[in-house]
């Protein structure tokens, strides 16, 4: 049972400024020296949190796509994180999941912020994903999807690290350091939450707070609310012995999402 290690990035992001965004985010992953399995960037990391989606969204396989894999190869790590994506006739806040090889999975934000009219912009996605990295399954979700913890539920310990990246406001900072611990709790499992810091464009501010629980809900890592670049490691044997001495999972409630 290997130890996954993994890198969050704490950023401030250049208000709907792709090349901006994409440059120095660049020039931050090349100061992580630290061998690292995972790279997680938060939600819309190329843009910030816009609503303008007909005008900032890319297709598939164009210029952050590329730029993640570029960078999945150079760092020799996975690179994960949100941006807008338009397919057919659809916009999507999409996360990308780019290996080094090139191979690209993708998760399509289920629960769109009907307070900031996302809902009226944005397609929903329809399902959930869990992908493998060093025998690790992992579940990666987007920011407002952290309030819905039957779309999170993990089912038969299906996985063993929910991740969230996010644009999370500081206004409604308490939740967000409530319920990632609770996610990881209720899930038996390593929880990772990578929010962005500084102020948007349209003047709302964000706290930071990334952090790192172990399935205990202890905090193993927190960010505060400067930019910074942080490496933890995660490890699975853990989990696994805590798993068959407190086997919670065997008493959980079946359900089936409808809709």
């Amino acid at each position: 049972m290997q130890d996954l290690t993994v890198t969050l990035v704490q950023t401030k992001l250049y208000w709907e400024n792709v090349q901006a965004n994409l440059n120095e985010l660049e020039e931050k992953l090349w100061t992580v020296h630290q061998k690292t399995d995972l790279i997680i960037l938060p939600e819309m990391f190329n843009t910030g949190f816009s609503m303008d989606a007909q005008r900032l969204a890319e297709p598939m396989n164009l210029t952050t796509t590329k730029w993640m894999k570029q960078m999945a190869a150079q760092k020799k790590a996975v690179i994960c994180g949100s941006f807008i994506v338009k397919e057919k006739e659809n916009y999507f806040n999409r996360l990308l999941w780019v290996e080094p090889n090139g191979t690209i999975h993708h998760y399509d934000k289920r629960h769109l912020f009907r307070m900031a009219g996302e809902h009226k912009h944005f397609a929903a996605g329809s399902k959930k994903i869990v992908v493998s990295l060093k025998g690790w399954n992992i579940c990666p979700l987007v920011c407002y999807d952290l309030r819905f913890p039957v779309w999170s539920r993990n089912t038969n310990n299906g996985y063993d690290l929910l991740l969230y990246v996010a644009n999370w406001p500081a206004a409604r900072q308490s939740a967000w350091n409530t319920l990632l611990p609770a996610r990881a709790v209720e899930n038996l499992c390593y929880t990772i939450g990578v929010n962005r810091c500084g102020e948007d464009g349209k003047g709302i501010a964000y706290q930071g707070d990334s952090s790192v629980h172990d399935y205990l809900g202890n905090n193993l890592l927190h960010m505060g609310n400067e930019e910074s670049i942080s490496t933890v490691s995660l490890n699975r044997e853990k989990l696994m012995r805590y798993r068959q001495k407190f086997p919670a999972h065997e008493d959980a409630d079946g359900f089936e999402i409808i809709g």
